[in-house]
């Protein structure tokens, strides 16, 4: 023990050191002025092409934004910009500013999952307990038995985990990449579709959250146990326990005199939102620096954010920017690392339509059989298991994870991004095949409202 924690406080007094290897010299390097030309042209290309690929998606598809803008990432990377007209994609997306822009998409990334936080209410794990955890363990336990199944031929193939990494890692990992399912964007498609106070919404917001919880979990101990040796995995868990411990029981108190200025000047005032910021900031610095990520920390003082007109004065004045210019950033960035060029033979190909199959399979079967046991209907079990199937945005910043910290390679990245978007694009389309339509022509739901999107 006493070796642990020697280990661990070495590598803590090392956090701000250079940790990264040295890069070669250029005969040219970028200066201060090539980085900002090209970051405000990429700015501009992105949130283009997130805006006509996310319309295109509302006309065509009927998919909610976001949804678009996952594809839309995907059409600015290697897979079709960059394969259609190479030099022009290397033109606006030149290798020495990907760590430049990867700053802009973790910081769009922390603040949405801030404001993620700020909308999870404790009231849905309450209400549905029981009858969910049936099938938020049937959504937790099928992935991990599939990922203990597949992986072993996984891992025989090269290339898609990184050659040191364990197979009970290997395992854990992409058990949490099937288990997880697109909480915000569940909850959403709830509100949207009239689900809100329904039994079908209600169990599938709760079961949604512990699997993500359950999964966000199982990520951390991967994160904390990989690569790093004793010191860096007991910083990672102990700090990152610490810090959560500190923000759920000291942070409610420590925040509360914010939501009343807010409540008292009738706004969020200036001075309020820096301190908001702040907070922020260095609770994603801390999450960073000892080896978990950023967004946990994010998430987690969001969850502990005073409720009330704080909160909706954060959605006014922070989420437009956070999901608008900044999450963009953060969807092209996965998709200039997705390389669909790289599944080019047919074993890669049945492997990528395999692990297709079997996140579907796993996630919505189990739910459906789940649910079935708990005393739904078919139709009812069919379209929890539609909702729950759905990954989005989830997946790909745990995905995004995985390629970061090496544990896996770029080809299982790009199949992983594959499974989130058609896992996604497929949920709320097959959710009105097996449950809307028959519930709202029996009445038992009201009409989808105009301009919905789910």
């Amino acid at each position: 023990m006493s070796d642990l924690l020697a280990q661990t406080m070495a590598v803590a007094s090392d956090l701000l050191n250079k940790h990264g290897p040295a890069t070669q010299a250029a005969a040219k390097s970028f200066s201060p002025t090539d980085f900002s030309v090209h970051f405000f042209l990429q700015l501009a290309v992105i949130v283009l092409a997130c805006r006509v690929v996310g319309w295109l998606g509302q006309k065509l598809l009927k998919q909610p934004q976001v949804v678009g803008e996952m594809i839309a990432g995907v059409v600015l990377g290697p897979s079709l910009l960059g394969l259609l007209w190479p030099d022009l994609q290397a033109a606006i997306f030149p290798k020495e500013t990907k760590n430049m822009l990867y700053v802009g998409a973790q910081l769009g990334v922390g603040l949405y999952m801030f404001m993620v936080g700020t909308s999870f209410q404790a009231g849905h794990f309450k209400a549905k307990a029981k009858s969910a955890m049936s099938v938020s363990f049937a959504g937790i336990a099928a992935p991990f038995v599939i990922a203990a199944i597949i992986t072993p031929f996984l891992l025989k193939v090269p290339g898609l985990f990184a050659p040191s990494i364990t197979q009970a890692n290997a395992t854990l990992f992409m058990g949490a990449c099937i288990a997880l399912t697109a909480f915000p964007m569940l909850a959403r498609i709830i509100n949207e579709r009239g689900l809100a106070k329904t039994s079908l919404g209600t169990l599938s917001l709760t079961a949604g959250a512990f699997d993500d919880a359950v999964s966000w979990c199982v990520l951390a101990l991967v994160l904390a146990t990989f690569g790093g040796g004793p010191g860096v995995a007991g910083l990672a868990i102990g700090g990152g326990l610490l810090w959560v411990l500190f923000v759920t029981t000291m942070g409610p108190k420590i925040l509360a005199p914010l939501g009343r200025m807010v409540e008292r000047d009738g706004e969020m005032t200036t001075s309020t939102l820096a301190l908001v910021i702040l907070a922020f900031c260095v609770s994603a610095f801390l999450m960073d620096a000892v080896g978990i990520h950023a967004i946990f920390g994010g998430f987690i003082l969001g969850v502990v954010m005073p409720r009330g007109l704080l909160v909706e004065e954060l959605k006014k004045k922070v989420e437009p920017i956070a999901v608008v210019l900044l999450l963009p950033m953060f969807f092209t960035y996965s998709g200039l690392h997705t390389r669909m060029d790289m599944v080019n033979s047919p074993q890669l190909l049945l492997i990528a339509l395999g692990v297709l199959a079997a996140s579907v399979l796993a996630k919505w079967g189990a739910c459906y059989v789940a649910a079935r046991f708990t005393g739904e209907n078919h139709h009812t079990a069919m379209g929890i298991g539609a909702l729950m199937n759905s990954r989005g945005l989830m997946e790909l910043i745990i995905i995004n994870i995985g390629l970061q910290k090496g544990i896996i390679g770029p080809t299982l990245f790009s199949m992983l991004v594959l499974m989130a978007i058609v896992t996604t694009v497929m949920a709320s389309p097959l959710f009105e095949v097996v449950y809307g339509k028959k519930a709202r022509e029996s009445g038992e739901l009201g009409a989808v409202p105009d301009g919905a999107r789910a």
